[in-house]
């Protein structure tokens, strides 16, 4: 469908747009998975067994058939909310809360606000969230595009209660940054992945996922990226060895996004982040900085729920295995 065809979505109809609002929309759970079924069907129900699209027959509350091929479903179903035992009001006043914080938000913060009884709950609910974060199709940075890496110091104890009594280690943990720069000066948007090293097997799919063919691409005179001019981009190489400009002066974008998401590990999770896990934590840091200039919390509420009802389920099993590094751009 055209985007000139979609209706703009409107504040305090579509979405509430503060917390009082939040209340008189969901206030029971029937409330909630209304508005769910809202976001994964806006265009009416259609069956994920065959197809068809019409109104289905309502077993129960919370169970839907379909009335041509008497498959049943729920509205949760396939999305990361799939059986879930904590009550959709709690999951939907986390999605408030992660969203309406313009910093980042630790488990043990979610777990207090929530009133949860348990630590594993929060973390796992939010890991759930940072899994709903990045969009497929969301489009590569353009324009002027600078890209280096840094190294992060992670400390293997993200979970306070499991790692009692157990010693913590501390490891360094490779990033690859991409920022988008604006003229005369500002930053848009950024793509981050966590990457075995330095080389060109890693550094160059990094650029191809994150950017635009065609776009600048500024970066240190590593022969990691000299083959970017034969991949269709307008390479800027920056040798910094020698050069009277310091490093955080020429390459002024990613040296800016290095130092923030070193303050946010250190800040907000005292840089205590298995290594495993950090994909998700960039999801969010991501998230997070893509919408910082956002002037309507509510609306962002309602992209990162309309976002989680197609995402595939997300089990507290999956969270806490050992998860292998990516190989596809964030």
């Amino acid at each position: 469908m055209d985007n000139q065809h979609i209706a703009p979505l409107e504040a305090g109809k579509d979405y509430p747009t503060n917390w009082n609002e939040f209340l008189d929309w969901f206030g029971s759970e029937e409330a909630c998975l209304a508005f769910l079924e809202r976001l994964r069907w806006p265009e009416g129900f259609v069956c994920p067994g065959c197809g068809s699209v019409g109104a289905p027959y309502r077993s129960s509350r919370v169970r839907l058939m379909c009335r041509d091929c008497a498959r049943q479903t729920t509205v949760t179903a396939g999305t990361i909310f799939d059986k879930t035992r904590t009550p959709l009001r709690v999951w939907l006043a986390a999605a408030w809360y992660l969203t309406n914080q313009k910093q980042d938000v630790s488990a043990l913060g979610l777990q207090r606000v929530l009133g949860l009884g348990s630590y594993e709950t929060a973390w796992a609910m939010l890991h759930r969230f940072r899994r709903a974060m990045v969009r497929p199709e969301r489009e590569r940075l353009k324009g002027l595009v600078e890209v280096d890496e840094t190294y992060l110091a992670l400390t293997d104890r993200e979970n306070p209660i499991s790692a009692v009594g157990r010693k913590s280690n501390t490891s360094k943990v490779l990033v690859a940054i991409a920022v988008e720069l604006h003229e005369p000066k500002g930053f848009g948007r950024i793509r981050l992945r966590r990457i075995d090293n330095d080389a060109e097997s890693c550094v160059v799919p990094f650029v191809q996922d994150s950017i635009e063919p065609g776009a600048q691409v500024r970066t240190d005179g590593s022969a990691a990226y000299r083959s970017l001019t034969d991949l269709g981009y307008a390479h800027q190489r920056r040798v910094m060895l020698g050069s009277d400009t310091p490093a955080h002066v020429s390459m002024a974008g990613v040296h800016r996004v290095a130092a923030l998401i070193k303050r946010w590990m250190l800040g907000t999770h005292h840089g205590s982040v298995q290594p495993e896990h950090l994909d998700a934590y960039l999801d969010e840091f991501v998230f997070r900085f893509n919408r910082r200039t956002s002037n309507s919390r509510g609306l962002l509420f309602y992209r990162l729920l309309q976002q989680a009802m197609q995402t595939e389920p997300f089990t507290y099993a999956d969270v806490v295995k050992k998860a292998p590094r990516k190989s596809s751009g964030r």
